[in-house]
């Protein structure tokens, strides 16, 4: 058994470090303040082909599976693009895998290069507001007239929706109610389609963090799709959607073990040269103790990480240990950015040394995509098999 990198995985990190060395902290830093979305990080790393690493060579991909792209997003965030820099990009790698496992070969050579290439921005039209994590009871209908939907609804917290060209959006074809009985998943379907800006009011949330990357409420109102974008069969988008819950879980991970060690090599750092009564203040147990703990942590979020990536490359149930992952990555990244404030003491606070911006960007893997109570009664249910409770 061997937990090192692959010497594939080891020259990918090598290569996405090359390119994010462009993007430096300062550049991020800027765009935390003007809220610009980094388009030119984006261009960057859609040339070095890093946007279509999980799509099929045949349709302008490199063909690799999870783990390395895994191994790519927490590299990226880790260079201290934090979830700006991994955000900007996130949707590229798992967003269009329903595509990859359901769409028709028509579909694949239209939808999925350009995507692969960066020459489109996409946004994942889920959410809703009055559903939340309730999924299967999303409200916003599409209805067929012809050869085409005409959707009405209303979706929250999509991010990117004020630079995409594309949406993939979930809507209900079928009402509840019309639903046979005990089926809870059916009646969605699944489209990806032109972000049409006459149909779409975007309306973008003021938030904590990660400014550059925008959140948006949208409100669709007569938006016609033509069937030829339907992903799939009618009525089985929630199944399709499912197909790229578990990485997305993955590369959540990723990113939170990315944001956590550099938060926690800044930390280290700063206790190396701080000097308070005539000593480093890293000589100090008390600033030891905290950082070797992060550490720890840090190092077991990885490797629970590596599993679930390695379990979905191999098409085994990687659901749980996604689950698993994005938890645990999550509260660990949050302990790691926490200590590095703290450890700063009051420059903690100051946005010169980056370490606040870390912290407010860390909050995002706690509470999306799934929240860390729903994680939690999962593992009550399925593992430990004890009754459902919600």
């Amino acid at each position: 058994m061997d937990f090192d990198l692959t010497a594939e995985q080891q020259a990918i990190r090598e290569a996405v470090q090359d390119t994010c060395r462009r993007f430096p902290e300062s550049y991020w830093r800027e765009r935390d303040d003007d809220g610009v979305f980094p388009h030119d990080f984006y261009r960057a790393m859609g040339e070095a082909g890093w946007l279509g690493i999980a799509v099929p060579e045949a349709y302008a991909g490199s063909g690799l599976g999870v783990a390395e792209a895994a191994v790519m997003m927490q590299t990226v965030a880790e260079s201290g693009a934090c979830l700006s820099g991994s955000s900007a990009i996130h949707i590229n790698i798992f967003g269009l895998m329903p595509v990859v496992g359901f769409g028709s070969d028509e579909q694949k050579r239209r939808m999925l290069p350009p995507m692969a290439r960066g020459e489109v921005k996409a946004c994942f039209g889920v959410t809703e507001p009055n559903t939340g994590l309730n999924t299967t009871k999303l409200k916003t209908r599409a209805v067929r007239r012809g050869d085409s939907y005409v959707v009405h609804g209303q979706k929250v917290w999509i991010s990117t929706a004020q630079v995409a060209d594309k949406i993939l959006l979930l809507a209900r074809t079928t009402p509840v109610e019309e639903l046979p009985a005990g089926e809870r998943s059916g009646g969605l379907s699944l489209f990806y389609t032109d972000l049409d800006r006459r149909r779409i009011d975007v309306r973008p949330i003021d938030k904590m963090g990660r400014k550059c990357v925008d959140s948006n409420e949208l409100f669709i109102d007569g938006l016609e799709i033509p069937v030829a974008d339907r992903i799939g069969d009618e009525g089985q988008g929630f199944k399709y959607i499912l197909h790229g819950m578990n990485p997305e879980r993955i590369l959540i991970a990723a990113e939170a073990v990315g944001v956590g060690r550099i938060a926690l090599a800044k930390a280290a750092a700063y206790a190396k040269e701080r000097v308070v009564f005539d000593r480093p203040i890293g000589q100090n147990q008390a600033i030891q103790h905290p950082l070797a703990e992060n550490w720890v942590e840090l190092e077991a979020a990885q490797l629970l990480t590596m599993k679930a990536a390695w379990l979905c490359d191999q098409g085994r149930d990687c659901g749980t240990a996604a689950n698993a992952a994005k938890f645990f990555a999550a509260e660990a990244g949050f302990r790691a950015c926490e200590r590095a404030v703290l450890t700063h003491g009051g420059m903690g606070y100051s946005k010169e040394f980056h370490v606040e911006r870390y912290l407010r960007e860390i909050m995002i893997p706690r509470i999306a995509p799934v929240s860390r109570e729903l994680i939690l009664s999962h593992i009550a249910e399925r593992v430990l098999g004890l009754p459902k409770s919600y």
